[in-house]
């Protein structure tokens, strides 16, 4: 997947957790890393007021999404996933957090 068409899937991902589509949005996790997936990484559960995709690269065979979303209860969350093709189908197979500075909301 070209890099281009990978930022239209993961907009559409990014879309989805911040709409509160968590069918959705799990429905793009590879489902064999569900729950670990998650484990010590804050991810958005309430309300997002904001979200911004920061970047959409490839790295060798995988590809990276990183996204901020600004929350109404748990503030700023910097959110990466790392996607993989699985059975022909990109899929998140692993989150992790980054730091975000400057931005609105986070004070």
């Amino acid at each position: 997947m070209s890099v281009p068409e990978f930022k239209v899937l993961y907009e559409k991902h990014v879309q989805s957790v911040a709409a509160g589509d968590t069918k959705a949005a799990l429905a793009d996790m590879v489902q064999a890393n569900i729950p670990a997936v998650f484990d010590g990484v804050q991810v958005p559960r309430g309300r997002v007021l904001s979200y911004e995709v920061v970047d959409a690269r490839a790295e060798g065979d995988l590809r990276i999404g990183e996204a901020v979303y600004v929350t109404a209860d748990e503030g700023t969350i910097g959110l990466r996933s790392t996607w993989e093709l699985h059975d022909g189908v990109w899929k998140a197979a692993g989150l992790a957090n980054f730091a975000v500075t400057g931005v609105s909301g986070d004070e």
